[in-house]
């Protein structure tokens, strides 16, 4: 973490000063903002989170509820979604807080007495071998703290303002604020709530599966429940059954159980088969008492038992899957850029078991914001918000074919099972699915294409940045290269040197010089007057070299710039390889150099040559407006 640059900070330095909107911020939601957000799940928290970056916005979060989430329903935390909660700056605490997934047994009947179950086979968690960061269960009511904790932090200052209700929108052709919100009071009687209407720039419908701004801007929810049942409770219990506290897929004669411990040492969540649903039982299974659904784990346990002695929250669902046919407004013969926007639930619905639906509708709240933030502050174009629903609504849709599969796998019958180890292998060969890995973004104006992808196969062009360590070079400390970029909108900028120390010539010095220098730099073409250098383009390097053979004094400037209005040097731009995992080796990277870019939301943009300074300016100027244009 870096602080002290604008002066001595003696406070917490995760709270960062207030500017713009968040100085003075009304109580009272105002007439006029730039984005509305509806609802303060995942995604809404999150976008706050990534919006309260942005001060020169107006943004504001409604939410029905009077106050803070007290229970959440999702729990399971993927490992990409850790790694975003270090770009916002919570995973050590959240990490601490939770339940570690360190392992995955499979239990099935008994082969000698099927009455019984057995364990069949024991896995390590598929986060173990593919990250640096965990699988995690933890309430979701905790993350959303976690989030609101960082918006109210940010410079933006924001804050959900509670015991407001949508009621419908309106989006007109014309005006600075085409949208037009209509918003009630959600407390007392029906008859005396008042109602208020908003007018906005942009506006985010986060309020989950029977969202309300789906609704208004006339999208559908594609799909259809299965008709099959489950019975899921967070329970607290005495048990014989061994595995209590280890995550575990249970296949008996009397159905399934997904049993997920939680996090404190004693909680655990259960999802329990409830069979088959008739065609004509309309929601009636939903009315299964929390008495039937214990009765049923016992059954499906058998020879171990389940006394239960609290139940902290219980349902019934039946399994859905449905995406929404478009992910904003904009109609199929329109050319507009989008004014409203769907993220989470209220355009992806699926079961609960592959612990998706929490971390994909983060990932859709981190995609959206930095581009909302980006065109109202005018460094891109508005044609920008239209790559949001082309990136996200194939990702929805993977997620529901991949969830489609193994809520069928976790549903079967054990005559319907051939190979008891089937299960076990299908949760290690898919890994990189539910880890939050495989999405991979196709070409558009902030992806480019794969034709020097050879220089740095580890970094694939449209995943996520895959981070590795680096010893920095300023006081030898090694650390995780992209744990140091934080979720504030900043593009990033990798240059991994060619074999010269710092200070020969070199294809790296060159490139550097044309970086500060040139007036067709992205750096000098997109970074406004009187801001730092690294205001917009946060550019670092990575020499080949062990840190004792890299001479500081010889780094280019351009790895050294001057920031804050005390203009202090910035000592923590410059890397050398970690001696024990050579990040050129780890991740595939040419040893004549490479330069990576990655966007604000920790997707790998482009990969380029040194030498390709003309490449990497068409490509900014596809997505980034110049600053002599904003000024």
């Amino acid at each position: 973490m870096q602080f002290h640059h604008h002066g001595y900070v003696s406070g917490d330095p995760r709270i960062i000063p207030a500017a713009g909107t968040g100085i003075d911020r009304p109580q009272e939601l105002p007439d006029e903002v730039d984005v509305l957000i509806v609802g303060s799940g995942p995604a809404g928290m999150l976008l706050a989170a990534q919006m309260s970056q942005f001060p020169d916005v107006t943004t504001r979060i409604i939410e029905r509820r009077e106050g803070r989430l007290a229970l959440g329903q999702a729990d399971g935390i993927q490992p990409r979604s850790v790694e975003t909660f270090q770009a916002f700056g919570f995973a050590p605490q959240i990490v601490a807080e939770a339940y570690n997934i360190a392992h995955m047994n499979f239990w099935s009947p008994d082969p000698e007495n099927p009455g019984n179950i057995v364990r069949t086979s024991r896995t390590q968690d598929y986060a173990q071998f593919i990250s640096e960061f965990p699988h995690l269960i933890v309430n979701q009511a905790r993350v959303l703290d976690y989030f609101a904790e960082a918006a109210h932090h940010g410079p933006g200052r924001i804050g959900v303002d509670y015991g407001l209700e949508f009621r419908g929108l309106t989006v007109n052709e014309t005006g600075d604020h085409p949208v037009t919100v209509t918003l009630r009071h959600a407390g007392g009687d029906g008859a005396e709530r008042s109602v208020r209407s908003v007018r906005a720039k942009y506006v985010v419908g986060c309020d989950g599966a029977r969202s309300l701004v789906r609704e208004s801007i006339g999208r559908k929810h594609v799909g259809a429940a299965s008709l099959h049942a489950w019975g899921v409770m967070d329970v607290l219990v005495n048990t014989d059954f061994p595995d209590w506290r280890i995550k575990c897929a249970i296949n008996s004669e009397a159905g399934n159980i997904l049993h997920i411990p939680r996090e404190g040492g004693y909680l655990s969540r259960m999802y329990i088969d409830l069979g088959e649903v008739a065609e004509d039982d309309k929601h009636r299974v939903r009315e299964t008492s929390v008495d039937a659904i214990i009765a049923r784990a016992n059954q499906i346990l058998h020879p171990y038992t389940l006394d239960v002695k609290s139940v902290a929250w219980h349902s019934v669902y039946e399994v859905g899957h449905r995406v929404t046919d478009k992910f904003d407004d904009v109609p199929a013969d329109s050319d507009r850029t989008p004014r409203v926007f769907l993220t989470g639930d209220a355009c992806h619905t699926h079961s609960a078991k592959a612990g998706q639906g929490m971390n994909v509708s983060m990932q859709d709240g981190f995609n959206l914001g930095w581009k909302l933030g980006h065109v109202l502050t005018g460094r891109s174009p508005e044609s920008l918000l239209s790559t949001f629903s082309a990136e996200r609504q194939p990702v929805a849709q993977q997620l529901i074919d991949f969830d489609r599969e193994w809520s069928t796998l976790m549903a079967r019958k054990p005559e319907d099972i051939s190979d008891p180890g089937e299960l076990a292998d299908y949760y290690l060969k898919t890994s990189d699915f539910p880890s939050g890995f495989m999405t991979q973004y196709t070409p558009s104006m902030i992806v480019g294409n794969a034709e020097h992808q050879g220089l740095a196969e580890g970094f694939p062009i449209g995943k996520r940045f895959k981070s590795s360590p680096v010893t920095r070079v300023s006081d030898g400390n090694s650390q995780h290269l992209g744990h140091h970029a934080r979720a504030d909108g900043r593009w990033r900028i990798y240059a991994f040197a060619d074999a010269p120390a710092s200070g020969e010539d070199s294809a790296l010095s060159d490139w550097a010089r044309w970086l500060s220098t040139s007036p067709d730099s992205p750096v000098v073409r997109h970074t406004p007057h009187g801001t730092d250098v690294d205001s917009v383009l946060d550019v670092k390097v990575v020499y080949q070299q062990s840190f004792d053979n890299v001479d500081i004094a010889r780094v280019p400037g351009t790895f050294l710039p001057k920031t804050g209005p005390l203009e202090l040097t910035d000592w923590e731009k410059a890397y050398a390889v970690d001696p024990t995992d050579d990040i050129f080796d780890a991740r595939a990277i040419s040893r004549a150099g490479a330069v990576v870019v990655v966007r604000p939301d920790q997707y790998v943009a482009h990969v380029l040559p040194l030498t390709a300074t003309g490449e990497l300016t068409a490509f900014f100027a596809q997505n980034l407006t110049p600053a002599n244009s904003r000024e």
